[in-house]
């Protein structure tokens, strides 16, 4: 659909699953070349590698913790050495667990802000560095939620990690954006993925999601793929520092649909 994307270069951070894979397969139809990040899942970054090529683009999988500055200075690597370079950063990688604050244990706090909100910013921090040392334009996409933006009681880690997420994208946004990099953010709401996969296969559990969205639906993570593959183009050219909702509208308080209230 975007034919500026052809033959550019993305590094995708979590790309052996859900989402990830869904941008990944987006973006090889787009015919670009793709690093797919994974951390353990090795299979599923190869079965992405391999939709990617289906699909017309070209791929490698690359393990990395992104959590670590080694970690993403490999990707940036494997970027430059297999591909000539990078374009496009996708900060994907993220990860939740349910827990009420007063028994959250301080490492499950340090584990979900380092993966959801470090890693975006080591991930951020060297993208900008590659496009600042090119004298290039540069593209960032920052994978955030919802909840940066809806409180979520028991997962207190995950919505301060994501509240985070997008006031250092604004942030950043602002700093770089007469450098010619736009740095964005994408909101997903309820989407069928792998981490909800249990939790929508309880009916019940299911009908109270679909009722907390307008839309009356979960989405599907080629709909999160699709937004990525706009703001990565030069079709959203003079879009920066926004966070870009796929939610089937649930961020508009969908308590008072109908005038209730």
């Amino acid at each position: 659909m975007y034919t500026d994307l052809k033959n550019r270069t993305a590094i995708i951070t979590g790309g052996s699953k859900g989402i990830g894979t869904a941008i990944s397969k987006r973006f090889g139809e787009e015919k670009m070349n793709v690093v797919v990040n994974y951390h353990s899942d090795e299979a599923g970054a190869q079965e992405a590698v391999a939709q990617i090529q289906q699909a017309g683009g070209k791929a490698i999988a690359v393990q990395a913790d992104v959590g670590t500055e080694e970690g993403v200075q490999t990707l940036l690597d494997a970027a430059v050495q297999t591909f000539g370079g990078m374009d496009v950063w996708v900060n994907n990688a993220g990860m939740e667990n349910q827990m009420p604050t007063h028994q959250l244990p301080l490492e499950d706090w340090k584990k979900v802000v380092e993966v959801n909100l470090t890693g975006v910013f080591l991930g951020t921090k060297t993208a900008l560095n590659y496009f600042l040392s090119q004298e290039k334009k540069g593209n960032i996409i920052n994978m955030s939620s919802v909840h940066e933006q809806i409180p979520w009681p028991t997962f207190a880690h995950y919505a301060a990690s994501k509240g985070g997420v997008k006031l250092f994208s604004e942030t950043t946004a602002m700093e770089y954006a007469a450098r010619n990099i736009r740095i964005n953010s994408i909101g997903p709401g309820a989407i069928n993925t792998p981490i909800n996969a249990q939790k929508f296969a309880d009916p019940e559990k299911l009908e109270t999601t679909r009722g907390m969205v307008p839309m009356k639906r979960i989405g599907e993570p080629s709909e999160v793929a699709a937004a990525a593959a706009w703001l990565a183009s030069d079709e959203s050219s003079y879009v920066t520092g926004i966070t870009l909702f796929v939610d089937g509208g649930m961020t508009l308080y969908p308590a008072f649909q109908d005038g209730k209230g």
